[in-house]
């Protein structure tokens, strides 16, 4: 990525299918919205790589900005956040939009990624695990049941347009208040609730969401105030009945694809672990207040 006093360029290895298609496709959506973005300004090929270019938007990530400021600015920046959610799941989606390298790897190609949840296809992922040699054949049994028990929690869902990966390092501030939400490579429509998965998520695990790879995250215990600020900003978030239970259920999605795509096993081992706590009712939520 290349920052100019104006615009920023990013170049990419490919390795997600069309994925900057996608981003301008959905960012193109939110042309005329309030939600604050950065404007796509062209995207294409080059003997390089796929490349995106965009407006640049004034201040610095949530996750640079964070251990600099106030309680009282933290606040208003998860306030504004709340506002900026709200707009992005009133804006109309079309109907099963998906990032086409998630569709690749729904589709039995290989998984560069394994977020963000997709409801319907959280059965497809016990199938999958269960084509694993070594796989442990009761716990699969187990976890078929228990996502057939919960799919009618998601029956009567209306689908919005969820960004899919929202945290610290993909949300833009400036000045005490949020410019922007950046990256929509993996924006799709899901129920709304979804969004909530990886922002709580990276509350109780900020420091496995490095802003690069050799970077460090954030220290948990200076985000735990956010899912209340956030519900009290954007309380239509919450109000889902059986709200943990839908979150455990984006999660479980999240452990299975880990556990029957991932190509190392020590991940796939950790995955199982913590297919099995969530199955005793037990994952990150447990210490999380709103």
């Amino acid at each position: 990525m290349w920052l100019g006093d104006e615009y920023v360029v990013r170049l990419s290895n490919g390795q997600y299918r069309d994925a900057y298609r996608h981003e301008a496709t959905v960012v193109n959506l939110l042309a005329g919205s309030e939600v604050p973005h950065a404007r796509h300004l062209a995207h294409g090929d080059g003997p390089d790589g796929p490349w995106y270019i965009s407006e640049r938007l004034p201040g610095r990530s949530m996750h640079e900005a964070w251990p600099a400021v106030d309680s009282d600015t933290r606040q208003a920046i998860i306030e504004s956040l709340g506002a900026a959610l709200r707009a992005l799941h009133r804006v109309p989606v079309p109907a099963g939009l998906l990032p086409p390298w998630l569709a690749d790897a729904l589709a039995g190609k290989p998984w560069p990624a394994f977020h963000p949840p997709v409801v319907g296809a959280a059965l497809q992922q016990v199938e999958a695990a269960r084509r694993l040699p070594g796989h442990d054949s009761r716990l699969l049994a187990d976890v078929a049941d228990w996502i057939q028990e919960r799919l009618v929690l998601f029956a009567a869902d209306e689908h919005v347009l969820v960004h899919g990966d929202l945290h610290g390092s993909n949300v833009i501030v400036d000045q005490g208040r949020v410019a922007g939400l950046i990256d929509f490579a993996e924006a799709l429509a899901q129920p709304a609730d979804a969004e909530l998965d990886t922002i709580l998520r990276w509350c109780a695990k900020a420091r496995e969401y490095p802003p690069t790879p050799d970077g460090r995250g954030l220290d948990e215990t200076t985000l735990t105030e956010i899912p209340g600020w956030l519900h009290g900003a954007y309380p239509e978030l919450f109000e889902r009945e059986h709200l943990r239970e839908r979150l455990k259920f984006y999660d479980m999605y999240v452990e299975l694809t880990l556990y029957a795509h991932h190509p190392q096993p020590d991940i796939r081992e950790a995955a199982q672990y913590r297919i099995a706590r969530l199955l005793s009712g037990h994952n990150h939520l447990d210490g999380l207040v709103w």
